[in-house]
């Protein structure tokens, strides 16, 4: 339905809502007529005026060449990594004042509420590619401060794939497709990746979290986040503090199976797109809390890694993360490319009270994304565009470039006069002057390292390692294989086994075996530490909130079981997808009427977490029980809960029934809907066979 009206949103939430209102315009309804760019309003726009009917056209039709024109310029350059983001918004609350720690305005109050832009994304492909992939995930978050934008860049992993920003473009030239062929699209399974990976041997510890389940999602909502870089808290009495930021969802961190991301990707290319969008239309509002761990000043080198190396994370059994507040992201975007693709992050958007550390990989991300989104809005006006412009006001003396909005009726442009009484003025740092952490710098021009724990690449990915479940282990041996099956290069298939040795010797072994290479020599390295917190198994989540279930439905089902445990779902937050063969209506046999939200042609099991198998009658009983078995299937080989109707129960006659850890059965139980909704808290049952 056409839109009736130019305000959009009759209840603006926040500041930044209420600014944005000023941009937005509706073009549709309310009976309005069709203009040009030049407010000239069209007489025809779907045939171009010709010389006779026949003829060519004419050079003078304007309406076609300004339509035409506008439309060869629609796209601007795709970003070189994150291509693939979406854009939402919504509102950061903080717990607690953190005013002995930094002062940063926005978190100096118990309760302050701040609007935030979030954008995830994919790393390696392109903006067509899918969202399932086996990738690095964006998790960027832009904080509209009082004091100004606040850019906070988080991937799904604490650690980076590089110590220093000198090799950032030779990874990604290396993840990126072949240049020859360029393909393939979204995956590291190609040589030139491992043939890095094996001769830039830093890189092991992101590769390691990448090869987990960490680097399947099974959605934005249950994804973590790491800034990845070290920063500093400033006080207002100038002391520093180190920090590292998390974000944390309220759901847990869940992730999809290998298999389920592959066939998800055909299926489904937008399947994270879609899966926030449903939440947030329904009022499931994501939720994600964020941590700080802190390191004083004087601890600087305490620890048995270096704070500023972005190859090793801080153990959280070491560094405690410090819940400080809660972001939940309430609001879709209403034009793509304006707020999304549009929309520039920078590390150096910093605030007063967030400082820079020397980490070397934040060094050189503080130039890198800042001149990315110049090259690619071909503009230093950037911070114009309504989905970067803070919220405070802003006084500059910057001028003039592409696209510029502004109107500056200032006659003088310089700093520092007399004919403007020297205004704008600086800012004092009582006055939230951003000042510049005095950090005593000394020593000499060098390219060495930080230190030698730089180039400690083992220890930290064996501490990993020792702290998966064996669930865990295995999945990361199968993705890990599956990547590397992919490598033409028997050479790199080796040399990657002979560096993941010095991982742990048992697992090189049987990645040896897997990829038709010799078994490794030597051994891992001695660490027996471990990280509890690192490991997703041993921390999952045990709510249905959220989770979808398929009900798998035909004609002449028990309408009182079904209403009773279709209620149910619905009372715990579960998103209940009814199935069948075709859209309409399917009536028990009471004559109880569902609507069918999908069908076996338009989804499939994957897309699900949990099924209800109900059953019943069709007209093609045959296909129908079909589609019921491979839905059923599905989920049980993907260790999902499965609840089974007293008219479903007879799909799993020819399943073994020694082994149905996770599903439930309505014939067995006094109070299946609960013992349902139970088993789907629990997302997997990994002790099945």
């Amino acid at each position: 339905m056409a839109k009736k009206d130019n305000k959009h949103h009759e209840n603006l939430t926040d500041k930044k809502d209420e600014q944005l209102e000023k941009d937005r315009h509706v073009d549709g309804g309310d009976d309005r007529i069709l203009t040009d760019d030049n407010g000239v309003k069209v007489t025809n726009t779907a045939t171009s005026l010709r010389a006779g009917n026949r003829g060519p056209l004419l050079f003078e039709d304007f309406h076609f060449y300004r339509k035409q024109t506008a439309f060869n310029r629609e796209r601007i350059p795709e970003k070189v990594v994150h291509a693939r983001g979406f854009g939402v918004y919504g509102e950061f609350e903080t717990y607690e004042s953190l005013s002995h720690l930094t002062k940063a305005h926005f978190l100096q109050k118990k309760g302050q509420k701040t609007p935030v832009f979030t954008r995830f994304s994919t790393f390696q492909g392109n903006k067509g590619s899918k969202d399932t992939a086996v990738d690095i995930r964006g998790f960027a978050v832009k904080f509209y401060t009082e004091e100004g934008n606040y850019d906070s860049l988080s991937l799904q992993f604490p650690v980076f794939i590089v110590s220093d920003a000198m090799k950032f473009a030779d990874v990604v030239h290396a993840a990126k497709p072949n240049p020859a062929s360029d393909i393939p699209q979204a995956t590291t399974g190609h040589d030139n990746f491992w043939d890095y990976v094996a001769n830039n041997q830093e890189s092991a510890h992101m590769v390691m979290w990448l090869m987990s389940m960490r680097g399947r999602p099974r959605s934005w909502r249950t994804m973590a986040g790491w800034p990845i870089n070290t920063f500093r808290f400033i006080n207002d009495k100038g002391k520093s503090t180190f920090v590292r930021f998390k974000w944390q969802p309220k759901l847990g961190v869940q992730s999809l199976l290998l298999d389920e991301a592959n066939i998800i990707g055909g299926i489904d290319p937008d399947f994270h797109r879609n899966d926030i969008i449903q939440s947030i239309k329904m009022g499931a509002y994501p939720e994600y809390e964020l941590g700080v761990q802190l390191i004083d000043e004087e601890d600087e080198f305490k620890y048995d890694f270096d704070i500023l190396d972005d190859t090793k994370f801080w153990p959280e059994e070491k560094v405690p993360v410090k819940i400080i507040g809660k972001m939940t992201l309430n609001r879709l975007v209403d034009d793509y490319f304006s707020e999304t693709e549009q929309s520039a992050f920078d590390p150096s958007s910093v605030v007063p009270g967030i400082a820079f550390s020397n980490d070397p990989v934040l060094q050189g991300r503080s130039f890198a994304y800042r001149d990315t989104e110049l090259y690619r809005q071909n503009s230093a006006n950037i911070n114009d565009l309504p989905v970067n412009r803070p919220i405070n006001e802003t006084n500059t003396k910057q001028q003039n470039s592409y696209q510029r909005h502004a109107i500056n009726q200032d006659e003088v442009r310089f700093n520092h006069n007399s004919l403007a009484e020297n205004t704008p003025r600086e800012a004092t740092d009582q006055e939230g002057g951003y000042k510049y952490y005095p950090e005593n710098v000394e020593g000499e021009k060098t390219t060495e390292v930080p230190s030698n724990s730089f180039e400690d690449y083992f220890s930290q990915p064996r501490m990993y390692w020792n702290s998966l479940t064996t669930v865990e282990q295995r999945d990361l041996l199968e993705t890990l294989s599956f990547h590397l099956q992919k490598v033409q290069s028997k050479s790199v298939r080796q040399q990657n086994v002979d560096m993941f040795v010095n991982v742990d010797k048992e697992f090189a072994t049987a990645l040896a075996e897997n990829i038709g290479v010799e078994p490794p020599k030597g051994s891992h390295v001695s660490v027996e530490e471990s990280s509890d917190a690192v490991s997703i198994d041993k921390n999952m989540p045990t709510s249905p909130y959220t989770k979808k279930v398929a009900v798998v439905i035909g004609n002449e089902f028990d309408d009182k079981e079904v209403e009773t445990v279709i209620t149910m779902l619905k009372e715990k937050g579960v998103f209940v997808h009814l199935v069948s063969e075709k859209l309409g209506e399917v009536t028990g046999k009471k004559g109880m009427k569902v609507q069918v939200t999908d069908t076996f042609l338009t989804t499939h099991p994957t897309l699900f977490d949990s099924l209800y198998v109900v059953g019943g009658k069709s007209k093609n009983q045959e296909m129908f029980d079909n589609h019921v078995k491979e839905f059923l299937n599905s989920h049980y080989k993907y260790f999902k809960p499965i609840g089974l109707a007293t008219t479903g129960d007879h799909y799993v006659e020819s399943m073994s029934k020694e082994n149905m850890i996770g599903v439930v059965f309505a014939r067995d139980s006094k109070d299946f809907a609960n013992e349902f909704v139970t088993a789907i808290g629990k997302a997997r049952f990994w002790d099945r066979k």
